[in-house]
C-alpha cells in the first residue's frame, strides 16, 4: 500500500470513529429523552434537537410513541451500522482483505443500511399520513429525509459484499491448489 493510500485509510478510520461517536451521542440523547418523557410528560416540548412534539402527545400518545419509536430505532440502527464499519476498518488485513470476516461484515452493513432505508421510508409515509390528519409534525422529516439514499446505498453495498464473497471463494481455491 502506498503512503498516500495509507494516509487516506488512517483519515477514513478517524472520520468513521468520529461519525460513530456522534451517532452514539445522538442515540443516547434520544433514549434519555424517551425515558424522561415517560416519567415527566411535560418534558415532551423540549426533546432532543429542540424537537417539540407536545401537541402530538396531547392529541394522541399512541401517535407520539409510534413516531418517537421510529426516530429511536433509526438512530440506533445508524449507530450499529457505524459500529460494524468501525469494527471492519479496525480489523481488516489490508495485505489480504478477502477473508470471511470482511465478507460477513460487508454483508451486515448492507442489511443494516437496507433496514434503515425501509424504516425511514415507512416513517416518512406515516408522517405524511399524520400530516393529512392535522398533526403539526413537519420537523420530523429531518430524521428520515434520505430513505431512498439508504436503500440505494444498501444495493451498492450488497453488490460489494457479493464481490467480497466471491473473492474469498477464489482466494480459498487458490490457497488449496498451491
Amino acid at each position: 500500500m502506498s503512503k498516500t493510500n495509507n494516509f487516506v485509510f488512517i483519515v477514513l478510520k478517524i472520520v468513521t470513529w468520529m461519525i460513530f461517536v456522534g451517532l452514539c451521542i445522538e442515540a443516547g440523547g434520544l433514549i434519555v429523552n424517551f425515558f424522561f418523557s415517560l416519567y415527566k410528560p411535560e418534558f415532551v416540548q423540549n426533546l432532543y434537537q429542540k424537537l417539540d412534539l407536545s401537541s402530538m402527545y396531547e392529541r394522541s400518545q399512541f401517535a407520539f410513541y409510534s413516531m418517537y419509536s421510529f426516530i429511536l430505532v433509526i438512530a440506533l440502527l445508524k449507530a450499529v451500522l457505524f459500529y460494524i464499519v468501525v469494527r471492519l476498518i479496525s480489523n481488516i488485513n489490508l495485505a489480504k482483505p478477502f477473508n470471511s470476516y470482511s465478507a460477513k461484515q460487508v454483508s451486515l452493513m448492507s442489511y443494516y443500511t437496507f433496514s434503515i432505508g425501509i424504516l425511514s421510508y415507512i416513517a416518512r409515509e406515516t408522517t405524511q399520513y399524520l400530516l393529512n390528519r392535522g398533526y403539526a409534525i413537519d420537523n420530523l422529516n429531518q430524521f428520515w429525509a434520505d430513505s431512498q439514499a439508504f436503500i440505494l446505498m444498501a444495493a451498492v453495498i450488497y453488490v460489494i459484499a457479493t464481490i467480497f464473497s466471491k473473492g474469498v471463494e477464489i482466494q480459498n481455491e487458490n490457497d488449496l491448489t498451491v
